[in-house]
């Protein structure tokens, strides 16, 4: 890859700074700093959707618009340090034919490339199921590929500790049932997201999705026949 585009070590420093001194006197006193590296992820992230629009078909305008805000909506939450201690962001696959969706969180000590589906809606949850009962063989088949394990090991998310209302409990393909989020997380240490390999790896990471995504999204614009939905 041509862009070797990378992410400064001030960039995860600032994020530790951050943590140290989450309050808004010490946010406002460097905010200069905090907008060069916001500047730096943002920058990153363009080279990053740049490079996955050649493969993919994205909503998200910018690079600039994928990254999130970094003040935290403390409103409901008994925690009420002000801002976030990472940078984070998301890439949306455009129109309703293309399901899934792309994250990115860098963070010392924690920094994941991940995708999937974080809040499946009841009625997608159910026709997933659906699809898993009728025929578990090609998702059994993505998650067991070379790939697959080889980036993301297994899938994960919040899974029911016996059964989904409807489906039974010795069915074969019970694992797959009682998942309620089906995300792929893939690990990086600082070191790695540092490193100039870090772009190829990230996008390497989001490709390997596909084939995940790409079910899924059959899935779920389709009936149990295989009928369109849309």
């Amino acid at each position: 890859m041509k862009n070797q585009i990378t992410i400064p070590k001030s960039s995860l420093d600032f994020l530790q700074e951050l943590k140290a001194n989450n309050n808004k006197p010490w946010f406002d006193a460097n905010k200069t700093t905090y907008l060069n590296e916001l500047n730096h992820i943002e920058t990153f992230a363009g080279a990053l959707l740049q490079e996955l629009s050649k493969t993919d078909v994205l909503e998200t305008a910018s690079g600039k618009k994928s990254v999130y805000r970094i003040y935290r909506d403390i409103r409901f939450s008994k925690d009420k340090t002000p801002f976030k201690s990472f940078w984070g962001g998301s890439y949306t696959r455009a129109t309703s034919e293309r399901r899934g969706g792309y994250y990115y969180h860098l963070e010392q000590g924690n920094s994941f490339i991940a995708g999937g589906f974080w809040g499946p809606n009841a009625a997608d949850l159910k026709r997933v199921r659906s699809e898993f009962a009728h025929d578990p063989e090609p998702m059994q088949k993505i998650l067991h590929s070379e790939s697959f394990i080889r980036t993301f090991g297994t899938l994960q998310g919040e899974q029911l500790k016996t059964k989904p209302k409807g489906f039974d409990i010795d069915h074969e393909a019970i694992d797959l049932l009682r998942y309620k989020q089906f995300l792929l997380i893939k690990r990086f240490t600082d070191q790695e997201v540092l490193s100039p390999l870090f772009l190829e790896q990230a996008l390497d990471t989001f490709k390997n999705m596909r084939p995940f995504f790409d079910y899924m999204s059959e899935i779920l614009t389709t009936d149990i026949n295989g009928a369109s939905i849309l």
